[in-house]
């Protein structure tokens, strides 16, 4: 019996691609059982809605619908690019992603290096979990606790003795949001960076600590490499949500003294679509977000892969 399982494990792996397409289309209801209700929920969920890009070329009206609502073109992104807050809003967003990108990105990556040089089971996963949760915290609640530490009553002040209101300062908004950021998530995108050095060679480690390299040679010829390429995900993933800011954190922490630098797309679309029923410019402008993301992903994506084949990374 185990010379015919291990006869015919050979066939299998010794399968040409006709044989294995033959073997495809034989059993194709198996194929399409399994593979319909994942495309069926694409189709509806992913690929439905993409239909409604079409308000953001209409004068669209809700009782008329996308079909029948008057066709205006490009109007609304001309509009847009022409309106005198168009360079405030992209500047705004873009300081927050790049800033925040720039800032938050190495953290983790520090984080986890830091927490690979403990050696004691205990004390790792003690720190870990301290770490790990102000991300459960919700994005309306740490909000909330900033407002409550930068008011003018507020511990921090308290603590330097003075009195002022950081929530209305347009120059400390930025600082405060992307700091915010950093508290929230940093531990938590640290994981996949420490499960990842958990898997690195333990031989190469122990043969740089006999060869006398300090800690700093160890990060950098042994743990660093063996997270190379999750880093480079993660940055191609990240700076490909450079303009996806969600909405939710810019409007919570958003003040009438400090709308200058806390005015970003997100906030634009949804002042201008659910608050004032301009649907068809607020679509216009998610859609321009969303082309200037894409195009963002594609050049982050080929200059990394230009690093990787000229082994710059």
């Amino acid at each position: 019996m185990r010379v015919f399982r291990k006869k015919s494990t050979a066939v299998v792996a010794k399968q040409t691609p006709r044989e294995k397409l033959k073997y495809v289309k034989k059993n194709w209801q198996l194929y399409v059982f399994f593979l319909l209700p994942g495309l069926l929920l694409t189709l509806i969920f992913k690929y439905g809605p993409m239909g409604g890009i079409l308000i953001a070329f209409e004068d669209y009206n809700v009782i008329e619908g996308v079909l029948g609502s008057p066709w205006v073109g490009l109007d609304y992104f001309r509009r847009f690019l022409s309106s005198p807050d168009f360079m405030n809003y992209l500047m705004n967003t873009l300081k927050l992603s790049v800033f925040g990108l720039l800032w938050g990105f190495p953290i983790p990556i520090i984080l986890a290096l830091l927490l690979n040089q403990i050696r004691r089971t205990g004390i790792r996963k003690k720190i870990q979990l301290l770490i790990y949760a102000p991300n459960f915290i919700s994005v309306i609640v740490l909000c909330g606790m900033v407002r409550m530490f930068l008011s003018p009553v507020g511990p921090i002040n308290s603590l330097f003795g003075i009195d002022t209101n950081w929530m209305t300062m347009p120059e400390a908004f930025r600082t405060i949001y992307i700091a915010s950021g950093i508290w929230q998530t940093a531990g938590w995108s640290s994981i996949m960076y420490t499960a990842a050095l958990s898997n690195a060679s333990k031989d190469l480690e122990e043969a740089a600590i006999v060869d006398g390299a300090n800690i700093l040679q160890q990060i950098r010829y042994v743990q660093l490499p063996a997270i190379k390429n999750i880093i480079v995900i993660q940055f191609i993933l990240q700076a490909g949500n450079i303009m996806s800011i969600g909405f939710e954190k810019a409007y919570a922490l958003q003040t009438d003294m400090n709308l200058p630098a806390s005015e970003i797309l997100s906030t634009y679309v949804y002042r201008l679509g659910l608050l004032n029923g301009d649907y068809g410019y607020s679509t216009a402008v998610g859609l321009f977000n969303s082309i200037i993301n894409v195009i963002l992903l594609i050049l982050v994506n080929w200059f990394v892969k230009k690093l990787n084949d000229g082994e710059g990374l």
